[in-house]
């Protein structure tokens, strides 16, 4: 469902299209903010203030470009407000916060790059559970081919078989979003997922 459609059903009261926005927008939100605020449990906390906010003033709420673009801002906003509050962030964090803000075209960057480390997990969670245990303890956990096959007594071979097809089909899915794959080649997180 489009989000103008969403938005039509929540301003008439439907609760069923506010839980249809919570969960489309939330997780990458939060992963969104933590790029900001370097704090996963506070940019849980923050994304759920905007959301709430959100749903208690959806009367009001003016939205000028899209629901998405808005929910984004919004997250950026209630961020530099939390980093203002804070007296013991580092000097490095406030000045790079600084430049996002001066500079949308880098917020834009940010924001489609969080996108895609999104799609990228959503590919993850989709592989056959082997396949995904064995790609998350050789991507996420850093361990060698030959300690993954000796903690799950299987063959080096086949460690090495499941990782290539967790990658083939990881590419796949970027290749059928082209800007995407564009994105991807500044990504550092990327180049170190996909290529090890």
């Amino acid at each position: 469902m489009k989000d103008k459609d969403l938005l039509q059903r929540l301003s008439s009261g439907d609760s069923k299209a506010f839980q249809e926005i919570f969960m489309r927008y939330y997780q990458q939100l939060v992963v969104f903010a933590s790029k900001l605020v370097y704090d996963l449990d506070q940019s849980r906390d923050i994304v759920q203030e905007v959301i709430v906010n959100f749903y208690e003033k959806r009367d009001n709420i003016q939205i000028h470009t899209s629901l998405k673009a808005h929910l984004y801002q919004s997250v950026r906003n209630r961020c530099l407000n939390y980093l203002k509050r804070e007296q013991t962030i580092r000097t490095h964090h406030s000045n790079i916060f600084e430049e996002r803000k001066e500079h949308h075209q880098e917020f834009k960057d940010l924001m489609e790059e969080t996108e895609l480390e999104n799609r990228i997990y959503h590919v993850i969670n989709s592989l056959p559970k082997q396949c995904q245990k064995i790609f998350e303890m050789s991507r996420f956990d850093g361990k060698s081919n030959a300690d993954i096959a000796e903690e799950l007594n299987i063959s080096k071979r086949t460690v090495e078989t499941q990782i290539s097809n967790a990658l083939k089909k990881i590419r796949i899915k970027l290749f059928d979003h082209m800007t995407v794959v564009v994105i991807s080649l500044s990504c550092v997180f990327l180049k170190i997922l996909l290529h090890g």
